[in-house]
């Protein structure tokens, strides 16, 4: 049996279930259950986990992220070729985009970054003069 002809047959499959009553259903569950000897287990409640006594507010505070978004605040004119540069190089923007992105500050320079590479994204900037933000996401 083809892939194409196995989706048909569910789609069938699907299509006469969606036909039939509540009751006629709580019949077929049965006599699932019966025919291979399995039991159907409902869906059970989701349950909250309750704030811990030392939590307090805390507790609700959410955890530090993993990934940050890096911005590029601004960039002193006299670093400004430096501060292409690393555009440049963290990026792989050409010369002109790069050049747009620092003149246009504050711009995102990466979207989303592991932690240790948007710390050392940030430190190049620092090291060229520039300011550059972190921001969780």
């Amino acid at each position: 049996m083809t892939q194409q002809q196995e989706n048909k047959s569910i789609d069938q499959i699907v299509e006469t279930l969606s036909q039939l009553s509540v009751l006629d259903l709580s019949k077929l569950k049965k006599a699932l259950e019966e025919k291979w000897d399995v039991q159907a287990a409902s869906a059970a409640p989701v349950m909250m986990a309750a704030p811990s006594a030392e939590g307090g507010a805390g507790a609700q505070s959410k955890e530090e992220p993993t990934d940050f978004q890096v911005i590029l605040e601004s960039a002193p004119t006299d670093k400004k070729i430096a501060t292409i540069k690393v555009v440049r190089e963290v990026t792989g923007l050409t010369l002109k985009e790069a050049k747009e992105m620092v003149e246009g500050a504050p711009k995102t320079i990466k979207d989303s970054a592991p932690k240790s590479e948007a710390e050392e994204i940030q430190k190049k900037f620092t090291e060229a003069g520039a300011k550059v933000s972190l921001k969780g996401v």
